[in-house]
């Protein structure tokens, strides 16, 4: 079972609202010094709330509308990100966003080539996925033999070299973020075609090629599910391994 983290903060942010309001508004509990007129539960509940509401509602401030934290649960990413990588997510990249709903109250901007992106999974929301940014809307994307070519111009893929990966590293140029790609299976390209990215979406692949489900398999993805920008690692962390320091506060390239 998937729990909705922002459904409860938003009904526990809600709940205590309510309870200091109505006490500032019906109960005035903080006007009786003795505090005797007031049943004990209804005392317990009114401090707990007045406690815990400002720390709710930051939390839920920050949350919704600033940084979100994520961790990355696979290895699509390889090598920008490694499973066990804790992010950070600027959530107003791309337009404030309701909590729960993700209704869009604010244009803030859109997604640029290259860009590293969180998205809920259109065919089912409680999932995010990570991916980088390829195909802006109306673009024609062909994807073959591991190369790229966007509206008729083929994007820039050299060696890199790197030999610590168990795979072929590559340093592609999307409009000038310059970031590395793993191709594991020199010999087979993965889902070579090419796509035409409808109005309102955006074309979506993993930095490691050859082992990313991604818009070659779920389609190109809806401005509406978008979540937010990539833009810091704050930790690294796999169980029974000590953390890796040297990722802490990386941006991502």
């Amino acid at each position: 079972m998937i729990i909705n983290l922002a459904l409860i903060l938003t009904v526990l942010t809600l709940l205590t609202g309510i309870v200091v309001a109505l006490d500032k508004i019906v109960w005035k509990t903080a006007e009786d010094d003795s505090r005797e007129a007031a049943p004990g539960a209804l005392r317990t509940l009114v401090e707990y709330s007045r406690s815990f509401f400002p720390v709710l509602l930051f939390v839920l401030v920050i949350r919704s509308f600033i940084f979100e934290p994520f961790r990355i649960p696979s290895g699509s990413m390889m090598p920008t990100l490694l499973e066990g990588d804790f992010i950070f997510v600027k959530k107003f990249s791309y337009g404030l966003r309701l909590p729960v709903t993700e209704t869009k109250i604010i244009e803030t901007g859109e997604p640029k080539r290259g860009d590293v992106i969180v998205f809920r999974l259109p065919s089912d929301p409680s999932i995010n996925y990570i991916k980088r940014v390829i195909g802006l809307p109306g673009d024609t994307v062909v994807y073959e033999r591991h190369r790229l070519t966007i509206n008729g111009e083929r994007i820039d893929l050299s060696p890199g070299d790197d030999n610590s990966w168990n795979a072929p590293l590559f340093i592609e140029d999307l409009d000038g973020r310059v970031h590395d790609i793993l191709v594991t299976n020199p010999e087979f390209s993965t889902r070579d075609n090419t796509y035409v990215v409808p109005d309102g979406q955006y074309f979506v692949m993993g930095d490691n090629r050859d082992r990313s489900k991604d818009s070659r398999f779920i389609g190109a993805i809806p401005e509406e599910f978008l979540v937010g920008e990539a833009v810091r690692i704050w930790m690294h962390f796999v169980p029974w391994n000590m953390p890796d320091w040297g990722r802490i506060g990386a941006k991502i390239q």
